[in-house]
């Protein structure tokens, strides 16, 4: 079998595959892949007969790489026919016989070298294509790969290196941690900490957002340091009571990029445990802070608040306005979930927080709207009022809504039975003598209603 040239091929092969992390066989796979792309378009330059190929014509067509050799050939798969019409997909049974092949039967498939013999002017058209086509095969075998490695370790914490600025992006490499190589991940700027040095090499712990697909350029991997993932994941990794699931962690509220610079990143993360001898709270604290420290310190000095989780709202709510004190919590509407917390005049700045940030956070923890409210200045009977009035206006717009719904369904009910009626009465009605004439000719075929119309002539004229 003929063979082409590729000197360097080996040592091709070897470079590709540790510059860009891949293993032999992926690159192998799209060197051939890139060779056989420049086989059809040599075979479409050299279309003589002026055939037409589709996209699945070169489908029968294989490249084989000699490695040790280092050159390749073009083989293709032919069908044995009596009579050959498509010399690039059939070849005939005495032509095989002529080759060798003397147990051949028709219908049987026979690959065949089909490597050009202007082996000058294919190989330079070829290695062309190939140069085109290889540079994105192996950016695509590159992503598939990638896209396996990670696509499991979604919503979980890598370590990661600073590599490199993108406009206002980090680019870090990361690995699974399974031995494989370092692959780069895109940090954005909405996903940074405030307090973060991001100098070269710095190393970080980052949460897994999203594996890309597609085509998109740039990395595939998303990380994040503001997710509320990532603390979850630190007070898993320093509390063994959390590992054990002795404590659970019910809920997080993460401001890590808060509105304004003058307010720092804050968190507040509720737990609850079902051991009355385990206090989760101090267990997530740790001895002098010591475990809680470890967190802050990964996290840049952001403040955390841990509090106790409760079943009971008025509980839960007074909890997650720690540190301030709470005199009172009012659960003014359950159903929208609305509540008034009353505090001492001293705690008003401290429940609220700066610029809003602690009530915001309780918010967000609890899934409840808090007013906060000064214990002395609040009117209990005015409140109490306001919110009678208005959950009588809700109920009376929810039964006028109820009350338009169903009138609209008895309408389209009897509008149904209504154009019931007009059809089943239409049946019944006699027709005309003209709608009698104009259905039976309808029900005659072309032929037998010209006939009629000239007999209706002749009577006429005869009258």
């Amino acid at each position: 079998m003929s063979m082409i040239e590729l000197s360097g091929l080996k040592e091709l092969i070897e470079s590709i595959s540790r510059d860009r992390n891949l293993p032999r066989s992926a690159v192998q796979a799209a060197i051939r892949e890139a060779l056989l792309k420049g086989y059809e378009r040599y075979r479409r330059a050299q279309n003589l007969e002026r055939k037409q190929f589709d996209e699945e014509y070169f489908d029968n067509c294989d490249v084989q790489l000699d490695i040790e050799d280092e050159g390749f050939r073009v083989v293709a798969t032919k069908t044995i026919v009596e009579t050959v019409e498509n010399s690039d997909h059939e070849i005939s049974l005495e032509q095989v016989k002529d080759m060798g092949g003397e147990g051949a039967e028709l219908g049987q498939e026979v690959v065949l070298d089909v490597t050009p013999s202007k082996k000058e002017e294919f190989g330079r058209m070829a290695a062309m294509q190939t140069k085109q086509v290889l540079a994105q095969k192996l950016r695509d075998q590159q992503r598939q790969m990638v896209q396996e490695e990670f696509q499991d370790l979604e919503s979980s914490v890598l370590q990661a290196r600073v590599l490199r600025f993108e406009r206002q992006s980090v680019i870090l490499a990361v690995s699974s941690n399974f031995g494989q190589p370092e692959v780069e991940a895109e940090l954005p700027k909405r996903e940074q900490l405030p307090n973060d040095n991001y100098r070269a090499n710095a190393t970080f712990k980052v949460y897994l957002k999203k594996v890309s697909q597609g085509q998109q350029r740039g990395p595939q991997l998303l990380v994040s340091r503001a997710d509320a993932g990532l603390v979850v994941y630190l007070f898993a990794n320093e509390v063994p009571e959390i590992e054990d699931e002795v404590v659970r962690i019910v809920a997080v509220a993460r401001e890590a990029n808060p509105p304004s610079r003058y307010v720092g990143p804050r968190t507040k993360i509720a737990v609850d445990t079902l051991d009355r001898d385990v206090d989760p709270v101090g267990a997530c604290i740790g001895a002098r802070g010591s475990r809680i420290q470890v967190v802050v310190n990964e996290l840049r000095g952001e403040k955390i608040d841990v509090i106790r989780w409760s079943p009971d709202p008025a509980t839960y709510i007074a909890n997650a306005l720690s540190p301030a004190r709470v005199d009172e919590v009012r659960l003014m509407d359950p159903e929208s979930r609305q509540t008034h917390v009353l505090v001492a005049e001293d705690q008003l700045s401290l429940a609220i927080g700066k610029e809003g940030q602690n009530v915001r956070l309780a918010a967000r923890l609890t899934g409840w709207k808090i007013d906060i409210k000064d214990k002395v200045k609040y009117d209990r009977e005015g409140e109490d009022t306001k919110f009678a009035a208005v959950r009588a206006q809700q109920s009376v717009e929810a039964y006028d809504a109820e009350e338009e719904y169903e009138e609209e369904e008895y309408e389209e009910e009897e509008l149904g039975e209504a154009e019931l009626e007009a059809q089943e009465l239409k049946e019944l009605e006699p027709m005309s003598e003209y709608e009698e004439d104009m259905e039976d000719l309808e029900d005659m075929d072309d032929e037998d209603a010209e006939e009629e119309a000239e007999e209706n002539f002749d009577s006429s004229k005869r009258k």
